[in-house]
């Protein structure tokens, strides 16, 4: 599903209606009676004795928020109808959907001042229909009144149409007042400004409704960022044999860990095999081997030489570590491995030799600090996957990470088409780039995953992707968005400020479900 900025939907909105004789009413139908339909079969529990309040501005969104009174009315709700007036100042479309509520005798006030409404609603569902996609700046006199008012009701569980009002569809951020609500149905196509902070956590659940924009005009438009979503997900993770055995599941060689780091080693085979892999083996320094066989008992592990007293990768063990890479489907190299100097000498070696696809992170990464064009000089058509969080991007690249959403894309997808790489660039929200100018963005995760190990725990559910046959870039959407949904599935049983990586993995299962 593509991203889309305030500007990009309008042009589409244009197209549509000047080129392909979809009127605006029509598309305004569409939207409303969505929106409406999703409300009484999935959020009102009981539409003869539940009450619906509809707060309208006087443009579009106003003119959606008629149609969605007009059918909840129509389904058997009890609806009240307030609006900014006065009436004459009503979009063209607005006015046509209010005149049709009219027509049907719904209760319709006209809000002239906040005085005119009570100081509570006593409404189980509150409506916001003030601003939509177009809005920008600051919200004034009486419609900043209202935003207000609407986040002051008490008992009641608040709908935005299109976004919550006040709130900037581009950049997610507010000048002024803003709607605080628990569902947003979004028109047409997703808003980046409801996956930024702190829109996305102003909207609460958003759901996009399709309103009958045909896709060939979709397709006119630049629009090469995509927002991850379950169905995405689903479609791409390999099915599973019935009758399969391990070997059909896919064989994945770690090589991460040094001293007073196997947790990370741990963590990323524990994650491969919760996402599926059939066979994890960790190749680590020989002298930690026994603490990481006590961690997870499921893989295996190989000692390999390392540097004397050091616990760290030595150079000498590169032809072991090119046999074990052979024996495998895919790669996973750096969480906790060091940066011992001949340990990162030994990663620039193996990279030559790679025929694997791989993925990259941590002290992975490290290695290649200012180094990056190194990642180019692998074999032909080995695929790798990178997934640096900024200040490991910075080191590798020497580019600071933009906070601007859209200056953060476009150095993703530069950065991954000039390393000939899939990047994975971690933030808040990750953007997976591939060499072909594509970009997807991921809504999943929360702040409780900002803590030690859940790096590690993202790359061995990509690198089991990997092994199970995904392509590079399929492996990496699917790892982001998995990572995310069990990172919001443990914060949710845990609370963000108690999770832990450890805690990730344990949900990994849960997110698997909502795909079985």
């Amino acid at each position: 599903m593509k991203l889309v900025t305030s500007e990009q939907i309008r042009r589409i909105d244009n197209e549509t209606i000047n080129n392909y004789g979809i009127p605006g009413p029509e598309l305004m139908e569409n939207a409303g009676r969505g929106v409406a339909q999703f409300v009484a079969y999935n959020i009102i529990a009981n539409m003869e004795k539940e009450t619906v309040a509809v707060i309208c501005g006087k443009g579009n969104n106003g003119g959606d928020g008629f149609v969605v009174g007009r059918y909840l009315f129509e389904m058997g709700a009890n609806v009240n109808i307030y609006f900014i007036g006065p009436i004459d100042k009503l979009s063209p479309d607005a006015r046509l959907n209010f005149d049709r509520a009219v027509g049907i005798g719904m209760n319709l006030k006209e809000i002239a001042s906040i005085d005119d409404l009570p100081k509570q609603l006593e409404c189980d569902y509150l409506i916001d229909a003030i601003f939509g996609t177009g809005f920008a700046g600051s919200p004034r006199g009486i419609t900043g009144e209202l935003i207000d008012y609407i986040n002051r009701q008490e008992n009641t569980t608040i709908i935005s149409v299109d976004l919550p009002s006040g709130l900037n569809a581009d950049t997610g951020q507010h000048e002024g007042s803003v709607v605080c609500a628990d569902y947003n149905f979004t028109m047409g196509l997703p808003k980046y400004g409801l996956y930024l902070s702190p829109g996305r956590e102003l909207a609460g659940m958003t759901r996009v409704v399709p309103i009958g924009v045909p896709d060939e005009v979709i397709d006119k438009f630049d629009l090469n960022v995509h927002l991850i979503t379950s169905s995405m997900v689903s479609s791409r993770l390999p099915e599973r044999k019935p009758d399969g055995h391990k070997g059909d599941f896919g064989k994945m060689f770690v090589l991460a860990g040094s001293t007073g780091m196997t947790g990370a080693a741990a963590l990323v085979a524990k994650a491969a095999l919760r996402s599926g892999c059939g066979l994890v083996k960790v190749g680590c320094p020989k002298t930690i081997l026994p603490i990481i066989a006590t961690l997870v008992t499921e893989a295996t592990s190989w000692p390999l030489p390392d540097v004397a007293k050091k616990g760290a990768l030595a150079l000498r063990g590169l032809g072991e570590i090119r046999k074990l890479i052979e024996e495998h489907d895919s790669v996973a190299i750096g969480p906790g491995i060091g940066q011992h100097h001949e340990t990162r000498e030994l990663l620039h070696r193996v990279l030559i030799h790679l025929n694997r696809p791989t993925v990259i992170d941590a002290d992975g990464i490290n290695a290649f600090d200012n180094k990056a064009d190194l990642l180019k000089q692998r074999p032909e058509g080995t695929e790798l996957i990178i997934t640096p969080h900024p200040g490991e991007f910075k080191r590798l690249t020497g580019k600071a990470v933009p906070t601007d959403i859209f200056e953060r894309i476009e150095l993703a997808i530069t950065t991954a088409k000039e390393l000939n790489c899939v990047l994975v660039l971690k933030g808040s929200p990750t953007l997976v780039s591939s060499p072909d100018g594509s970009c997807y963005l991921n809504p999943t995760g929360n702040n409780g995953m900002a803590s030690g190990g859940s790096g590690d725990v993202l790359t061995g559910a990509i690198g089991s992707f990997l092994a199970q046959g995904m392509k590079a870039i399929d492996a990496a959407v699917c790892g982001v968005y998995i990572h995310g949904l069990a990172g919001d599935f443990a914060a949710s049983d845990l609370t963000e400020r108690a999770m832990i990586a450890g805690d990730i993995v344990d949900f990994i299962p849960g997110a698997f479900s909502l795909f079985s």
